[in-house]
């Protein structure tokens, strides 16, 4: 003890009188001896007395020493008998010293040390065995225990399982297992108990009968046994540490050290199962991209996505085969036409029997799911009843494990997959949830590989109606043989009169007319006379027979626009006149006999197509149709920018049909007209002259002698009057000009009709084309007539209703007024049903 006791523990002695203690060879006992001083005690006495009184030693030290010296001390006794131990030992034997001093007392480095090599492990391989083997390895060296065991926690089949890691860090959990609830094994009763053992010769006591499941060959007979718990309250595994026959027995003291590292452990246990977790969770992200890039980006059967759902699938969770059963809710059944595939087939390798197969829904474990809509892990298929053994019997399968999952959409099972026998044990809740999020995706596929499947059913359906349409709408071969027999570019006197009657032309004779036409305008040498001729008649047969924008309406625009062109060669450059011309001869392919307004309202499936310019854009789409057509291609020698252009150019030319695009044309080049800034070199300016002469030449009935005028009005009005009993039908008011309760208001509506529209359009188009003069003037002798017409109207009903006039100058001045206010409202009516839908001649 002279070590232990230096100058600062005599100094500390000094006053203090020890029973029994002589200093100088007198004893201290005698009440009338002075009080000693540090030259009466030597370090020799004090040391024997305190040898000789441990408990006076013990008791002085815990009243008089802060606890800090204390540890402090106790680092230095263990850096010296650290070291002494080095020197000494020539045989490698660790002398084992207090369990409690070797933790709490050891230096700092030697803890540092410890913690950074099992923080070093933890980084490099950082899953949740490994950090549980090198935690139990630590903690045996520290305890300087003999050997230890771990054992893992497998809380699906409720069992521990031995796991030993070799030294390349290869870990093993199939070896020695048993029930954590069984209280025959010492690490079972500690796994049910949550309670640490300590106890020597484990096999003796009761509550544990068979002992440690090593003892014989590890020579087991000290143990300590504690159980490793999670963050969360779960058992992650039972620690066993042992000593041989010959050495010391565990203590308080080594228990402690456990808790000890435990608690940095249960951190560092928690860390590994985050990281865990965000591994899992990252690989099954990249695994749920690629299964939505293969599938979403290669969608061509519903065969070739079950395929691939089925291979994804028994790569997600290890499963050595899988079926995916689709429900037929109509019939109440599941079917499939791939099923029980193994690991042996893929995309490359695919399963060669396609035989359909169905069953009930609520039969078997497949039914089940897909009855219930819950999902079905059977660990041991061959103990559930549900489980129908049949096949395994037929083909000599053994099911062992079964995982079986609803697949939703839309909150309805729309299918069952059911994985068969996990590569590796049995299929446990990670397998659940991350086989319920791949569902997910599943379903969406299915889904949509559905929609997909019922979109390229209705496109063949769609190429069969279009080839069927196309026979029957394309020309006839008699009546192209007998063209193909004429000489088309005999000239054909007045056709370029802009008064030429077509009304009372047969339709093959207008057929004739328009190739002439075209043949005038452009010539053969960069269109096929037959190609020419075929595309003609197909047009002639796709105008419906309607009473008014019919063939002969299509003929006459198409005349109208020659008459122009023809008049003016130098105002359209040559692939602007192409496209004005067939544009014009096609503006109103299809055309129903009813209005965009009539249309929209009736919720027209072409209305669904086209928001805006409903049937300029569906009369658009015919043309394209028929171009499109075997043989019918007229611009089949075009350049690629000069077919781009005119095509281009025919659809703007086709929708300026639309009377409701016409007033803002109109407004825009009326503007640069009064301010002199139109050019004819400008790009833009050309195409509202282009939509302003589509709209004269669709209105040139409105500018043809009177007689032609007055009978092309009966027809327009016979189509108006039939919307309008549709519009009655369907329980809506037309408007007068549709309503055949109303033909006293022809005259009045197509003043309003000629002098609102017809006029501005004729007047506009002079300016820039002076030679467009006839349709003006034609138009306004109409107009006149119409006035005179509305005007008797009006005599009549009023002396019909007894109303006499006075013929006085303020009388007719009254009667003027009048007449101009109800022009202005007609007007206005025209110019709102415009808007909504194409209307007038």
């Amino acid at each position: 003890m002279a070590g232990f006791v230096g100058r600062s523990y005599s100094v500390g002695l000094m006053g203090i009188v020890a029973p029994g203690l002589a200093v100088n060879g007198r004893n201290n006992m005698n009440s009338h001896d002075l009080p000693l001083t540090a030259e009466d005690m030597t370090g020799e006495a004090v040391g024997q007395y305190l040898r000789a009184h441990p408990e006076f030693l013990e008791s002085w030290l815990m009243e008089q020493v802060e606890l800090e010296t204390l540890e402090r001390w106790m680092i230095r006794r263990t850096q010296r008998d650290k070291q002494k131990s080095l020197e000494n030992d020539t045989n490698g034997k660790i002398i084992r010293k207090t369990s409690l001093s070797r933790w709490k007392f050891c230096v700092h480095a030697d803890k540092r040390k410890m913690l950074q090599e099992l923080t070093s492990s933890l980084y490099v391989r950082p899953n949740k065995p490994h950090v549980l083997w090198e935690l139990t390895r630590c903690i045996s060296s520290a305890v300087n225990a003999d050997g230890c065991n771990l054992y893992l926690a497998d809380l699906d089949t409720n069992t521990l399982r031995r796991y030993v890691e070799s030294k390349d860090g290869e870990g093993d959990s199939t070896g020695w297992s048993c029930g954590v609830m069984g209280g025959e094994w010492l690490c079972g009763w500690v796994a049910s108990s949550r309670q640490a053992v300590r106890v020597t010769y484990p096999i003796t006591d009761p509550r544990f009968p068979k002992g440690c499941p090593f003892a014989e060959e590890q020579d087991v007979h000290h143990a300590l046994v504690m159980a490793v718990m999670q963050s969360d309250g779960e058992l992650a595994a039972v620690l066993e540490l042992y000593r041989r026959r010959g050495s010391e027995s565990f203590h308080t003291e080594d228990e402690e050290i456990v808790n000890s590292y435990l608690v940095w452990g249960g951190i560092a246990l928690h860390y590994a199962e985050l990281y865990h977790s965000m591994v899992k969770q990252r690989t099954l992200n990249e695994f749920i991209l690629s299964v939505v890039k293969s599938i979403f980006q290669d969608m061509v059967s519903m065969d070739t996505l079950i395929m691939k759902v089925m291979n994804f699938a028994q790569r997600l969770v290890n499963a050595d085969r899988a079926s995916l059963f689709l429900v037929d809710s109509k019939n109440k059944q599941l079917y499939a036409r791939i099923f029980d595939m193994g690991s042996e087939c893929s995309e490359d390798n695919p399963q060669q029997s396609f035989k359909e197969i169905r069953f009930a829904i609520g039969t078997g474990i497949a039914g089940i799911v897909a009855q219930n809509g819950e999902v079905l892990n059977i660990p041991d298929a061959y103990a559930d009843p549900r489980f129908n053994r049949t096949v395994d019997q037929l083909t000599g399968y053994v099911t062992k494990s079964i995982l079986c999952m609803p697949i939703f959409i839309r909150g309805n099972v729309i299918g069952v997959m059911q994985m068969v026998n996990k590569a590796s044990g049995v299929f446990n809740k990670e397998d659940e949830e991350s086989f319920q999020m791949f569902a997910i995706y599943c379903g969406l596929a299915l889904h949509h590989a559905k929609l997909y499947d019922k979109i390229r059913r209705s496109e063949q359906k769609y190429k069969v109606a279009l080839e069927v349409l196309s026979y029957h709408n394309s020309c006839s071969d008699d009546e192209l043989d007998v063209l193909q027999a004429e000489n088309v570019t005999k000239h054909i006197p007045g056709v370029d009169d802009y008064y030429f009657c077509a009304m009372n032309l047969e339709d093959m004779t207008k057929v004739r007319h328009a190739i002439y036409m075209f043949v005038d305008l452009f010539g053969l040498s960069r269109f096929e006379k037959d190609c020419l001729i075929r595309f003609t008649l197909t047009v002639k047969k796709n105008y419906r027979r309607v009473p008014y924008h019919n063939w002969t309406h299509g003929f006459s625009v198409a005349n109208a626009m020659y008459a122009i062109i023809k008049h003016n060669p130098k105002s359209f450059r040559p692939l602007e006149c192409l496209a004005l011309f067939i544009g014009s001869l096609c503006h109103d392919l299809d055309h129903r006999g009813k209005n965009n307004k009539f249309m929209l309202e009736t919720e027209s499936p072409l209305a669904a197509i086209y928001t805006t310019s409903t049937l300029e854009h569906h009369h658009f789409n015919q043309t394209v149709t028929i171009l499109q057509q075997e043989g019918h291609n007229i611009f089949g020698k075009l350049t690629s920018t000069e077919y781009k252009q005119v095509l281009g150019n025919i659809k703007h030319c086709i929708l300026a049909t639309d009377l409701a695009l016409f007033f803002p044309n109109k407004e825009k080049l009326s503007q640069l007209v009064h301010d002199g800034q139109f050019d004819w070199d400008n790009a833009d300016h050309r195409l509202l002259i282009e939509a302003i002469a589509m709209t004269a030449c669709d209105l040139c009935a409105s500018a043809k002698p009177w007689e032609m005028q007055a009978e092309t009005v009966k027809v327009i009005f016979e189509e108006f009057y039939e919307q309008g009993d549709a519009e009655k039908a369907a329980g809506k008011n037309p408007i007068p000009m549709m309503d055949r309760t109303k033909v006293n208001e022809q005259a009045e509506s197509q003043v309003g009709f000629l002098s609102g529209i017809c006029i501005p359009c004729y007047e506009l188009l002079h300016k820039l084309i002076p030679n467009t003069k006839p349709l003006l003037e034609g138009c306004k002798s109409n107009l006149q007539t119409w006035k005179k017409i509305a005007d008797e109207k009006r005599k009549e009903s009023k002396n019909s209703d007894g109303e006499g006039e006075e013929e006085t100058d303020t009388g007719i001045e009254e009667v003027n007024e009048e007449e101009e206010e109800e022009g202005v409202e007609a007007l206005q009516d025209i110019k709102d049903e415009c808007v909504d839908g194409k209307t007038g001649t």
